[in-house]
């Protein structure tokens, strides 16, 4: 394990291996479980800010349900997430292709979102983008890197190991968008130094 700045990064993000494998998950992640995807309060206000942009790219349901409740809702422990449709499709999810995916990412690929006044950088929440990593705030400030592992997640496992990619290299323009580039660099630099 490795801490860095604020953030504790364990040895599995470089030896585990993981690439998304749509074609095979179907983008599995934005409709199993039993929330909506974790939200920073910060990213409420971000959603808050593009919606009305974001909003034509969205399905029908999607946007009654944004329409009616908001742009994010809570969890069972009380913290925010994003609102889910009968409560199983997150309410930015659309497919193409059978595939589901994010309406935000969506408006951000086609350059509906370049001008907003909000950070150029989001192209969805963190918690999707870093996804299979979770972030844990520790009581002492520091952020953890949890790893997590979910079954819906084998193919990406599988395509990873084929490929030779770790965790930590397929996730990193997402741990650069939340730690900075510096921040990347410094892991892999103190990372080195160990082996």
């Amino acid at each position: 394990m490795l801490v860095v700045g604020e953030a504790i990064v364990p040895e599995e993000l470089f030896t585990d291996c993981f690439m998304c494998d749509m074609a095979s998950c179907r983008g599995a992640c934005c409709i199993e479980g039993d929330a909506g995807a974790p939200l920073d309060e910060e990213e409420i206000a971000v959603l808050e800010d593009i919606i009305d942009v974001v909003k034509p790219y969205m399905t029908p349901q999607g946007r009654a349900v944004v329409e009616q409740n908001g742009v994010f809702d809570y969890d069972e422990a009380g913290g925010f997430v994003t609102p889910l449709i009968d409560q199983k499709d997150c309410a930015f999810l659309i497919k193409e292709a059978g595939i589901a995916r994010c309406a935000i990412e969506k408006a951000w690929e086609e350059g509906a979102l370049q001008h907003v006044s909000f950070d150029p950088d989001f192209n969805k929440p963190i918690s999707c983008y870093l996804y299979p990593i979770r972030l844990f705030l520790r009581p002492n400030g520091l952020t953890s890197l949890h790893y997590h592992r979910w079954e819906i997640c084998e193919d990406a496992r599988k395509l990873g190991k084929a490929k030779k990619v770790s965790i930590f290299e397929f996730l990193k323009k997402p741990l650069i968008r939340k730690f900075g580039e510096q921040w990347y660099e410094e892991v892999l630099r103190i990372r080195k130094l160990k082996e």
